[in-house]
């Protein structure tokens, strides 16, 4: 038998046309609570903070690993940390609290006939080697951000349909 020796990618990535604009939609992004009213893992119980501004900006977000049913973290606090940001086209962020993974989420933004082509990414290749040999990423699946990325569109746009991506 062959063993098949490849790397596990380090990142995923998925998009979705939405039927809003890219600054309605980054507006749901920047707010601590619409993190929590988009997220599908049903781990964002509550956030609090401002409205972020800028990289380097930071808000917490109560957590409950029970919803993943993987690790028995019980009820514990995140502290999100904007790691890129510009306004209506991108925005990142890490996450710290008892575990500093490493890993960082982000959304992309390009404008479409009709709305916002929306990228949502994971991104875990600059984590420590060490979290990476634990195989616990990707902490959540590809489905999960293509369930967020459906939440979004029903927050943003309810009842619309999705925009047509133009054949390149």
């Amino acid at each position: 038998m062959e063993c098949d020796n490849r790397r596990m990618p380090e990142r995923l990535e998925v998009q979705r046309a939405v039927a809003a604009s890219a600054g309605e939609i980054f507006a749901v992004l920047t707010d601590p609570r619409g993190h929590v009213a988009i997220d599908s893992s049903g781990m964002l119980m509550e956030a609090s903070g401002d409205i972020v501004a800028k990289a380097g900006d930071t808000f917490v977000v109560h957590m409950d690993r029970e919803a993943l049913n993987d690790y028995p973290l019980g009820l514990y606090d995140v502290t999100v940390e904007i790691v890129a940001f510009e306004p209506d086209r991108e925005i990142a962020w890490t996450v710290h609290g008892q575990l500093d993974l490493g890993h960082v989420y982000g959304y992309r933004l390009e404008p479409i006939d009709g709305g916002t082509l929306v990228t949502s990414y994971y991104d875990w290749s600059g984590a420590e080697q060490a979290w990476k040999d634990g195989a616990i990423f990707p902490v959540i699946p590809e489905s999960a951000l293509r369930a967020t990325l459906g939440i979004l569109a029903r927050t943003v746009s309810p009842g619309k349909p999705r925009p047509t991506l133009s054949a390149p």
